[in-house]
């Protein structure tokens, strides 16, 4: 018992380097016999603000327990992305769904200029100076999955050199 302990410190100790953020939680209704059961499902993303990104959705018939569960899969699906100082690298436009994403570079100063789902994955992932575009569908799951097709797209200029066998 003393051991289990030890490894929820353990825990504590690795996720508190992530900040979290719930983009949206979903409210499901089953009707049966005796009235309604209620389920939630929660859109949880963290990140260290430094290129560490990650996301997931948790259900459970509980919000705090959906919260938490999301919680756990976005710090096991953590992704790095390629920063080249505050902003991408390039520009990359994905779609998952209905969802279209547009990510453009943008100067030192310029903000974050992006909204919703977007605007909090990058903030998280520490990402201070991009434009981004939101088309087609407005649904929170399938944009921060568009968004993160998106950042798992981008390559940085080494990673590139170096699959073409160049140096610098």
């Amino acid at each position: 018992m003393a051991k289990r302990n030890e490894e929820f410190k353990n825990d504590d100790v690795m996720t508190s380097e992530f900040d979290e953020s719930i983009i949206s939680i979903n409210r499901c209704s089953k009707v049966v016999k005796g009235g309604r059961n209620f389920s939630f499902g929660a859109l949880v993303v963290v990140g260290n603000r430094s290129g560490k990104i990650g996301y997931g959705y948790g259900k459970a018939n509980e919000v705090s327990d959906a919260i938490r569960k999301g919680g756990e899969i976005a710090r096991k699906n953590v992704i790095d992305i390629p920063l080249h100082g505050s902003t991408i690298p390039h520009e990359v436009q994905t779609r998952f769904g209905g969802a279209k994403i547009l990510l453009r570079p943008a100067s030192t100063g310029t903000g974050l200029i992006a909204g919703g789902a977007v605007r909090a994955i990058l903030d998280l992932a520490g990402v201070n100076d991009v434009l981004a575009k939101s088309l087609g569908s407005n649904n929170p799951v399938n944009v921060a999955k568009a968004t993160f097709q998106a950042i798992e797209s981008l390559s940085s200029r080494e990673q590139i050199m170096a699959k073409r066998g160049l140096s610098k």
